[in-house]
């Protein structure tokens, strides 16, 4: 069974003590596919360590996360050009807008935003779109710029049913993590509507921990909880989920 997180930060400062122990357990449970999403310029050089020391099972994003737009942030966009044009990446990411911390940097955000999707459809690289009480804004930019080149995930995706299938009409795959086994999560109430077709599954590590785990430092083993959840959820085997939900993350990321 090969189980592909789509979305982990294995390079966090969380992971320092054990970082190596922690990977391996996840390769242990069947979870061979690591999908890294990149923050800023300060965890470049972390990235490409993790890379070079698990080159079967890593593959890394670039972009600057919305939380990372400050006063600086041409700087950073620039960092991000310039990884770009040095060698590949499966995606430009984590991108999009956040408004629950700061709603000061919002025009930088969605300027940002915008222009980390033209440099996707420039490489022809999927996004992973990070949103956090910001869906009006994204679905803004997304309406402005979708086109058959604009493909991608919605990472951690925690909306309703209707916002659900918004996403998807612009091509976006839903990820899906720890939220879906929480008790006020309420996306398990209507995910089996969705086909699994549309879905990817991912931790967010070490963040958003999913029950049993709930409250501690999330690590990609824990996938196999988000697995058996959505196996409940549409009534197949843990083993079907992790196929169909690895084939969807191959059909986006094209590895």
């Amino acid at each position: 069974m090969m189980i592909t997180d789509t979305h982990t930060h294995l390079y966090s400062e969380e992971f320092e003590q054990d970082r190596n122990e922690m990977i391996q357990r996840a390769i242990d449970a069947g979870v061979s596919r690591f999908f890294i999403p990149a923050i800023d310029s300060t965890c470049t050089e972390a990235m490409y360590e993790l890379e070079k020391n698990y080159p079967e099972n890593v593959f890394l994003m670039m972009g600057l996360h919305p939380t990372y737009v400050k006063d600086n942030y041409e700087d950073e966009l620039q960092h991000v050009v310039q990884e770009l044009t040095k060698r590949k990446f499966c995606a430009i990411g984590e991108i999009g807008i956040d408004l629950y911390w700061d709603k000061t940097h919002l025009p930088q955000q969605q300027d940002a935003f915008r222009r980390q999707i033209k440099l996707a459809k420039q490489y022809k690289l999927p996004i992973v779109i990070h949103c956090r009480e910001a869906f009006d804004e994204i679905f803004e930019i997304l309406e402005e710029e979708k086109s058959a080149d604009l493909f991608g995930i919605f990472h951690c995706f925690s909306g309703t049913y209707e916002q659900a299938l918004q996403a998807i009409s612009y091509n976006m795959k839903l990820g899906i993590g720890g939220v879906v086994t929480f008790k006020n999560g309420k996306i398990d109430q209507f995910l089996n509507q969705i086909d699994l077709e549309h879905i990817v599954l991912e931790t967010d590590a070490p963040y958003l921990a999913p029950v049993p785990y709930r409250g501690k430092r999330n690590e990609s083993s824990y996938i196999i909880s988000v697995a058996e959840k959505l196996a409940q959820i549409y009534g197949l085997t843990v083993a079907e989920i992790a196929a169909q939900t690895t084939a969807n993350s191959k059909a986006v990321f094209g590895v």
